[in-house]
């Protein structure tokens, strides 16, 4: 097991009607921006609730976050933070929504010229305006990391951002709000989880028992949920078990004293920002290429995860590694998720070369656990997906 520090500031409440709760957790006196997506959470019942929480608070309103936070907007709603002195912000939705208030946090605190300078040159953030989250899609766990993701339209670009200064101070989850969504949102968020772990698991065996029986269980858990979440979102014990199983995915616990990936996210990442395409389904797109362009460095833990996930027990370690593949793009199947980027876009020709390009531009030269995943590899691993 390698060395790690390890703290995770966010206080989570979780449960049946906890939408109330959110008087108690942020300071007396704040004026408070709430910002949320489309506005769904105004045909569900949840702005409802989160209004009436928020009675005896200077409240500022801030909707029209879209999916995959785009920096433009996010201007916008800064623009107000500052003109407001707005000084506590409560994100209402999901890890899109909570991405770009994370960025609104540094942002607000950023003395630099240009906001995208945090992106853009890997700033880390130590000190952020605070915030808290009611969350009301489960997926990306960014309701309780300090990490986001945010697109900007102008670039075609799709950039990463952190620091400890980007922890949620609070996350309110409560396993009834999926009730009312989508099925195919509900595939993405137990598609993101799912690789999530795979990300901090599927790299080499290091000695860390406890840490892989932890991502184990975590993936064992979306197989056994996904059937009953997708069929009746109102299963309220399949959706708490769904819920905090994303949370679990990707707060900072199982990462630690592993090596990981991430590979597949700065890949996935870039159809994103180019195509549009869900980022759940790019992730199920570079995978199964992913493993089997890096199979020889990845078969024990890829057999490893055949045996304990899966239960496959027949053949030797390569046969259970690639059947173990198999088996996690007939999950993503299952959960009626195409693999092949020619499902989503036929303006594919030169994606591959696009994406080499760039990393070589941002000196992106040596991704995954080994640091060997060079931009032509990226190419190959592209070019497999389509």
């Amino acid at each position: 097991m390698l060395n790690f520090e390890f703290q995770n500031p966010t206080k989570i409440i979780f449960g049946r009607d906890q939408i109330s709760k959110i008087a108690t957790e942020i300071p007396q006196g704040a004026k408070v921006m709430m910002l949320y997506g489309g506005g769904s959470i105004k045909a569900n019942g949840i702005y409802e609730q989160v209004t009436k929480a928020l009675e005896g608070f200077e409240v500022v309103e801030f909707g029209g976050i879209p999916a995959n936070p785009e920096y433009d907007i996010l201007l916008e709603a800064l623009r107000i933070i500052k003109a407001e002195k707005i000084d506590f912000m409560l994100a209402v939705g999901g890890g899109s929504v909570i991405d770009g208030v994370k960025f609104l946090s540094a942002a607000a605190l950023f003395e630099g010229a240009e906001p995208w300078d945090i992106l853009k040159n890997s700033i880390r953030t130590f000190r952020g305006l605070p915030f808290g989250t009611v969350l009301t899609i489960p997926a990306t766990g960014s309701e309780m990391n300090s990490g986001a993701v945010i697109t900007r339209k102008t670039t075609q670009e799709k950039l990463s951002m952190g620091g400890p200064g980007l922890f949620p101070i609070f996350s309110i989850i409560d396993p009834q709000v999926i009730t009312s969504i989508p099925k195919r949102q509900l595939a993405n968020g137990i598609t993101d989880a799912f690789t999530h772990v795979l990300e901090q698991y599927m790299t080499y065996p290091t000695q860390a028992f406890l840490q892989d029986r932890f991502a184990e269980s975590i993936m064992q858990t979306l197989i056994e949920i996904a059937p009953r979440v997708m069929d009746n979102p109102a299963d309220y014990e399949a959706a708490a078990n769904f819920m905090w199983s994303c949370t679990m995915a990707l707060n900072g616990l199982i990462q630690k004293g592993v090596p990981t990936d991430w590979s597949v996210h700065a890949i996935g990442h870039e159809l994103t920002a180019l195509f549009g395409i869900d980022h759940a389904r790019t992730l199920a797109v570079i995978v199964p290429s992913h493993y089997r362009f890096n199979f020889d460095a990845k078969k024990e833990k890829l057999a490893q995860y055949g045996k304990r996930v899966w239960g496959l027990a027949e053949g030797d370690t390569d046969a259970v590694a690639k059947a173990a593949i198999e088996k996690t793009e007939a999950f993503f199947h299952s959960l009626e998720i195409d693999t092949a980027l020619s499902a989503y876009t036929d303006q594919f020709e030169g994606t591959a070369e696009k994406i080499e390009q760039r990393f070589q531009e941002r000196g992106w030269l040596g991704l995954g656990e080994h640091k060997k995943l060079a931009p032509a590899d990226v190419a190959k691993i592209v070019t497999m997906s389509y």
